[in-house]
């Protein structure tokens, strides 16, 4: 996260006229979640609480997103173009961003990355199944870690042999299988995808 002193003597709040335009990413499907304008007194405020905070235009006064609704986001960097003259936060959104009871205020296509982090929402849901819920989702967590697990295995095999048979079609298919188990799995201990993708950046860092 940007330094609190050094950045806010580099941060060209002079060219801005003291409103920084800030850009808002989700920091696991990386999708463009908003935009407004920091004042010095939010940048301090969101950098100290850990949550978004802006200056309204409209209602003359420092807005924490979310404060009313529940629907904040959690800061989980904060950096800086080359001019230093807007933000961008990497968040971990909490609830819904837009006010229309979407993900996002902005109308995106949808990639392999956005895709992904609506997955594991989905998953995610069916952790709390219903009693009627007949979904296979659903069916996974009523079994247990144990028989998640073993999926995991079943489907690594069933990936390994489309490979040594060369069939690209069936490599795809259970690949596509195995992903989507694992990522069952991951959720089933409370995790996500996402913190695979940031220790496969660390070991490209330390390794490769």
């Amino acid at each position: 996260m940007l330094n609190k002193k050094e950045n806010l003597l580099h941060l060209n709040w002079i060219k801005t006229n003291g409103m920084m335009p800030t850009i808002i990413q989700d920091f696991s499907s990386h999708s463009v979640l908003m935009h407004g304008y920091m004042n010095k007194e939010a940048f301090l405020k969101t950098q100290k609480e850990g949550f978004v905070t802006f200056y309204s235009r409209t209602k003359k006064r420092l807005w924490t997103k979310g404060e009313e609704s529940g629907n904040l986001l959690k800061v989980i960097d904060i950096v800086t173009d080359c001019d230093y003259d807007t933000l961008l936060i990497l968040v971990e959104p909490i609830g819904k961003t837009c006010h229309l009871n979407r993900k996002s205020c902005f109308f995106l296509k949808e990639n392999a990355s956005n895709f992904l982090s609506k997955l594991e929402e989905i998953i995610e849901d069916k952790k709390n199944f219903n009693a009627d819920d007949s979904s296979y989702t659903a069916s996974l967590y009523k079994s247990g870690t144990k028989r998640i697990a073993q999926k995991v295995g079943e489907e690594a095999v069933e990936t390994i042999l489309a490979a040594m048979k060369k069939d690209s079609d069936e490599l795809i298919n259970e690949s596509s299988d195995l992903i989507y188990h694992l990522i069952v799995l991951l959720h089933d201990q409370n995790l996500n995808f996402n913190l695979i993708v940031e220790n496969l950046k660390k070991r490209r860092t330390e390794k490769l």
